[in-house]
């Protein structure tokens, strides 16, 4: 989705009968560290956010941040975020039209970012994900990860590699499959399958019609029904654990759960490269109509620019397993080998690897948070959910 697909009637219709709230209108001041609303993904290094501050060279107050989407709308538009928040993430090609048409996060100059320089061409005027980052053709967010999800599957237990969407709904994983409680990601996982294995009739499933959202959710609700999921998992621990604890042998899932899952008991718990195709996505960061009215213009500028140095995109690579959105980052793993020796060069490299055979894929679909027709995916979802 650009910002040419968003529309106020979208807006509205997450928010429900919410009425937007009047602008903060608070006077600038000068503060010590910037208020962060971010996940722990958006970190890299030290536990802390150490390392993070010493590479921007600016204090960080981070608050922590879910991955809902509605929420970070109304937070932002009609709740007290812009008082809350200097800075946010939130997934682009989405979000930062929304919060950038009602004003909530202001344009950027990347003049004032000299990693900019570094950014990947695709994110430049014209390219496949320039608009993730643009609203009104002015820069409003800079990217900072992304990937393409896919499955993962316990290999020590299954015993083959798995290539195909089939398996997590083949009755041969009945109880021990699971996806993640989120209708964004999870109705589009399973509309790739449908529509590539040609199970469902469906055009878009960045974008399904309100008729395709029902053949989706009622294919779920079935398998739902004969007891196929063991469960949705919620967040990188849950999700981890029930893979690793052998509860769960094949889930849709975040790579950074496959990590932890198979980091955690040595298993061999590997992600595939689905031939229907993945969800792909990107994460940014966004200055805040409220950050800019204190005066956190530099402190923001300051902390993207380590978001597109390839201090991050190696550290990010190596332990989280996101794509870095920049240039340069091998030569920077070359220049230092004291950070990352043979095995942790081995794993980038087999890690880009598999990332460049996912995104290769022909049924690869971009991760919409506002899908046009999102009363129908809210409304089956519940019934995903109830069943």
């Amino acid at each position: 989705m650009n910002q040419a697909d968003f529309t106020r009637r979208q807006l509205m219709a997450l928010m429900g009968a919410a009425a937007a709230a009047g602008a903060v209108g608070m006077p600038a001041r000068a503060q010590e560290a910037l208020k962060l609303w971010a996940p722990g993904i958006a970190k890299v290094g030290a536990q802390d956010w150490s390392d993070m501050e010493g590479q921007s060279g600016i204090g960080i107050n981070a608050i922590a941040k879910s991955a809902r989407a509605d929420e970070s709308i109304q937070k932002m538009v009609v709740g007290d975020g812009n008082a809350l928040y200097d800075a946010m993430t939130d997934n682009g090609g989405g979000m930062e039209d929304a919060l950038a048409s009602q004003g909530a996060i202001v344009p950027l100059d990347t003049s004032k970012i000299p990693n900019w320089a570094n950014i990947l061409p695709s994110y430049q005027e014209g390219g496949m994900s320039a608009d993730t980052i643009r609203y009104d053709g002015q820069v409003v967010a800079v990217p900072y990860i992304s990937n393409a999800d896919s499955l993962a599957f316990n290999y020590g237990e299954i015993g083959e590699e798995l290539t195909s969407w089939e398996a997590l709904f083949d009755s041969q994983f009945r109880g021990r499959a699971a996806m993640q409680n989120d209708f964004g990601p999870t109705l589009t996982n399973t509309a790739i399958y449908l529509k590539q294995s040609g199970k469902g009739s469906i055009d878009n499933p960045s974008d399904m019609s309100e008729d395709e959202v029902r053949q989706t959710c009622e294919f779920l609700i079935d398998l739902k029904k004969k007891g196929h999921f063991r469960t949705f998992w919620d967040g990188v621990q849950n999700g981890a654990d029930l893979l690793s604890s052998e509860e769960v042998l094949v889930s849709s899932c975040w790579e950074v759960i496959q990590i932890f899952a198979a980091r955690k008991n040595g298993q061999d718990i590997r992600y595939g490269t689905m031939k229907e195709g993945h969800q792909s996505w990107n994460n940014v960061v966004m200055l805040t109509r409220g950050g800019q009215e204190r005066g956190m213009e530099e402190a923001f500028y300051s902390l993207a620019n380590v978001y597109l140095s390839p201090w991050f995109g190696a550290q990010t690579l190596a332990g989280l397993g996101f794509t870095p959105q920049m240039e340069g980052v091998q030569h920077y793993v070359d220049a230092n080998p004291d950070m990352f020796d043979d095995d942790t060069k081995a794993i980038m490299a087999e890690r880009l690897e598999r990332k460049q055979a996912r995104r290769a894929v022909a049924g690869n679909s971009w991760q919409n948070v506002f899908p046009t027709n999102i009363r129908a995916y809210q409304d089956w979802w519940a019934r995903v959910q109830a069943a």
